[in-house]
Parts: C-alpha cells; sequence; structure tokens
C-alpha cells in the first residue's frame, strides 16, 4: 500500500471541500447570517491548511501508479474525510449538536441518500440548508470523476479511483483520455442542472428554491428545505422534478450518445429501455391502485408519478405519504428500492443492468439444465458478456444481501419493528433516504440509537461506493507495504 499516494489524494480532497464550502458561504452573506458564515469560512480555513500541507510534501502521486488497492483504499477514506470535514458546520453552529448526527446528516447528503435525523429542517439556517442540498450536487456525480476532470495529475492508472466511485457493474471512457472523459461527464451534468434551473425558476420557484431543489434531483438526493419534502410545490413543479429525476437515472452513456449524434445506439441500451419500462408499468400499477384514494386519476397519475422516479432514481423525495398507500403500492416501491436506477447515472440501488445480468444467468442455468450440451452466451446491449462480469455481479449480489441481513440485525437492538429495520436499511444500503413505517417520508432516522447510525452511516457509504472500495479497508491483505 502506498500510503503518500493515498495522502496526496485526500489532500486534494480538503482543498476542493475547502471551495466548495465558499458557495453556502455567499448564500449566507446574501441572507445576513454572518455568525454562521464566519463558522463556514473557519471550517473551510480547517479543510484547506492540512489539504495543502498534505500535498505540498513529496508528491509522488505524479510518478507512482495507483493500482486498485490504493484506489479502492484512496476513495473509501476520502469520502469519509469529506464526510467528517463537511458536518463540522452543523456541530460548530449547534443547528445538529451531536456529531454522529451531523456525520449522519453529511454522509447522507454526499452519498444522495437523503435520510435525515433533522425534524424541523425549516429551523436550520439558509447557509445549513444550502449545504445540505449542495453536497447531494458534489457526491451525485462524485468528487474524483470533478477531480479527473480539472488536475490531470494521477497518471495513467487513476482509472481505479473512477472505478471505485462510479455506479454500476463496469467503468470506462467516453473519449480515448481520462481527463477529456471526465470533463465531458462534468459538462452533461452542468448542462442538466443548468437546464434544470432555468425551468424551476420559469416554473415559478425562487432562485434559491430553484438551487436547492436542482442539486436534489439531477444528484438524485432527497433534501428539501421545507418539512413537507415537496407537497407544497405546485403540480407543474413537481412534474419537472418527476422528468428530471428520471432523466439523472439514466446513464450517461446515452446523453453521449445524443451529443455524438449517434442516435441508433441510443436505443439499443438494453438497460435504459428496461428502465424506462419498469417506471411506466409501476406508475400504472400504482396509480390504479391509489385511484381509490385520491378520487382524481390525474392527481393520481401525477404522486404515483413522481414516488416512482423518486424511488427508482433514489431521490427520496415525496409528495404525499406514500406509506398511507395500499400494500400493494407500498410493496412496489420497496422492490424498486431494490432495483435502483441505471448503472452509470447519478442514482444508487442495485442498478438494472445487474439485475438483467441476474436474471440472463438464472436463464441460462435453466437451460444447461435442460440441455447440458448446449453452449450459451450472454448478451447485453448485443455485446457478449465476459465470464468476469457475470461473476462479480453474483459476488455483488452475495455481498449486498449479507450486508442488508446483517444490518438488518445489528440495528434490531434498539427492538423498532421489522418493517422500519428492514425498510431502513434499504434505505441507506441503496441511498433512498425514506423508508416505511417510522422511517416514512414524514419521519426522521433520530428514532435510532447512535450505534444503529453508525451502522447505517457504513451502509450509506457501502452503497455509494459499491461495496467493495469501503469493504477493502477491512482486509489486513490492503495495508501490506507490497
Amino acid at each position: 500500500m502506498n500510503l503518500k499516494i493515498i495522502r496526496t489524494i485526500i489532500g486534494w480532497i480538503l482543498l476542493f471541500e475547502a471551495a466548495f464550502l465558499l458557495f453556502p458561504v455567499s448564500v449566507g452573506l446574501f441572507y445576513h447570517e454572518y455568525r454562521v458564515c464566519l463558522i463556514y469560512t473557519g471550517v473551510a480555513l480547517c479543510c484547506f491548511l492540512p489539504g495543502f500541507v498534505c500535498i505540498r510534501k513529496k508528491n509522488e502521486i505524479m510518478v507512482g501508479q495507483i493500482y486498485i488497492r490504493e484506489g479502492f483504499a484512496a476513495v473509501s477514506l476520502s469520502w469519509i474525510v469529506l464526510s467528517a470535514f463537511g458536518a463540522l458546520p452543523f456541530v460548530l453552529t449547534g443547528e445538529i449538536p451531536n456529531f454522529i448526527d451531523a456525520m449522519f446528516e453529511t454522509v447522507s447528503g454526499f452519498t444522495t441518500t437523503g435520510a435525515s435525523i433533522v425534524s424541523d429542517v425549516e429551523a436550520l439556517s439558509r447557509t445549513s440548508l444550502f449545504w445540505r442540498c449542495f453536497t447531494h450536487w458534489i457526491g451525485g456525480m462524485g468528487i474524483f470523476v470533478f477531480i479527473m476532470a480539472v488536475l490531470p495529475m494521477l497518471g495513467s492508472r487513476s482509472l481505479n479511483l473512477i472505478r471505485a466511485e462510479s455506479p454500476g457493474p463496469s467503468v470506462g471512457k467516453f473519449l480515448p483520455k481520462l481527463q477529456e472523459s471526465s470533463l465531458l461527464l462534468y459538462a452533461i451534468y452542468i448542462g442538466l442542472t443548468m437546464i434544470g434551473f432555468i425551468c424551476y425558476l420559469s416554473s415559478g420557484m425562487t432562485p434559491y428554491e430553484a438551487a436547492t431543489m436542482i442539486f436534489g434531483t439531477v444528484g438524485t438526493g432527497g433534501f428539501g428545505i421545507y418539512n413537507d419534502s415537496i407537497a407544497s410545490f405546485t403540480p407543474l413543479q413537481q412534474n419537472l422534478m418527476t422528468v428530471f429525476m428520471i432523466l439523472s437515472g439514466v446513464n450517461y452513456s446515452v446523453y453521449f450518445c445524443i451529443l455524438s449524434g449517434n442516435l441508433r445506439q441510443v436505443f439499443s441500451y438494453e438497460e435504459v429501455r428496461y428502465y424506462l419500462l419498469i417506471i411506466l408499468a409501476s406508475i400504472l400499477f400504482i396509480s390504479h391502485n391509489i385511484y381509490h384514494m385520491i378520487g382524481s386519476f390525474g392527481t393520481a397519475v401525477r404522486h404515483a408519478a413522481f414516488q416512482v422516479a423518486s424511488i427508482i432514481t433514489t431521490s427520496g423525495f415525496s409528495t404525499v405519504d406514500f406509506d398511507l398507500w395500499p400494500e400493494m403500492s407500498r410493496n412496489i416501491l420497496v422492490i424498486l428500492m431494490i432495483i435502483g436506477a441505471c448503472a452509470g447515472s447519478t442514482g444508487g440501488g442495485f442498478k438494472v443492468s445487474r439485475v438483467l445480468i441476474l436474471v440472463k444467468s438464472i436463464g441460462k442455468e435453466i437451460q444447461s439444465i435442460i440441455h447440458p450440451q448446449r453452449i450459451k452466451k450472454l448478451y447485453l446491449d448485443k455485446v457478449s458478456l465476459e465470464e468476469e462480469t457475470i461473476r462479480s455481479t453474483s459476488a455483488y449480489a452475495a455481498i449486498y444481501s449479507i450486508i442488508l441481513l446483517a444490518s438488518c440485525l445489528l440495528i434490531a437492538v434498539d427492538n423498532l419493528d421489522f418493517t422500519t429495520n428492514f425498510t431502513a436499511v434499504l434505505a441507506t444500503l441503496n441511498n433512498i433516504g425514506p423508508g416505511l413505517s417510522l422511517v416514512g417520508p414524514t419521519h426522521t432516522f433520530d428514532v435510532y440509537s447512535y450505534f444503529s447510525k453508525c451502522v447505517l452511516i457504513f451502509d450509506m457509504l457501502a452503497g455509494r461506493l459499491e461495496l467493495f472500495p469501503v469493504l477493502i479497508l477491512f482486509s489486513p491483505a490492503c495495508w501490506r507495504k507490497y
């Protein structure tokens, strides 16, 4: 393990976080929250100084290679450090005085989970509300994608950093150079953000509302600025959010194809077709199921579409208390929690592509039993799947299941009901936000003890970083010198 490389990477992370903290400072100055601004400025300085020291030392990262071990460990540790420093403003302002609670809130923000321990978000300062929402935008595309875009410092093996952070079973490059690919990804991300911001402004939102809401919808996080989440917004604004959540759950390769004029390839993405089909089918089923509760089919479709988009993209916003919906609708939402969005998007969850690979693998095994001599290859997007991809997907499913069950067992010490515990773990491991029962859309995660919150913090980080980068930290082999 090359600790000097990891130290330098963490140094750059702290420098970028110091710069990011200046955004809520500017918002606080606009709203005359001078005391809070002073605290955020102090935390930015606390990030800048150690970060500057880390990168000022002999910078071996320029000549060293970042192998998978260093890449995974650096990403995991960087996200922990990022969240720890990001939690300090909440503690120092006294708005979330306990560090574990503040860490839970910040990890939830950066991982775009949206699970909260704050029962009255409107009591927070405008500065802190902006920082909560802004963490969604920072974590949505990934801090390392941003670093790759602006700093050509990491050499030929820096793809291992992107692979550790990016959601999905496989990570590649759009363009020959990694920096060019990272720049393109962030250009698409910023472009989608700006289009959404303009649309939200045009719908009647204030600039502050439009900025904070687009951070959550494009970053697929669930932090809102009002206690009722999205319920107080107009039907038009809710529909716009539905559209941008669905767009943000699409594999960004689709947008690259559109920009490059390769429209034929857009329709060849099998994962995207099934993603949209799942959304459409879920909306129809839920709309029919809740129509008798609402009375208006148009309103039922609007709420169903919003909640389906919010859950499958793991955004976590809510327009209604869907925990009161019939059992069929609640079960569909739980299934959507597990499935998640597309690989290569800002959404979390198990990913549609992994579900497709597992279903195809099951079909292959059944065919092998019926026709033992027949050799059958699996294809996704008309491309033959390598055995390594199938094996890693199966391993991911196994580890995912183990973490899910182990986490449910660990947080059971708080003696809450099974629905609460199971959906709380699902909501954090899949970076969704709200669950059902005591962690439903009208409740918070403050019902849990500090021990359980630490378990759920681990789940949020593990889910955002695709399990393996976090798990590798617990392997003694990871820390050996060679």
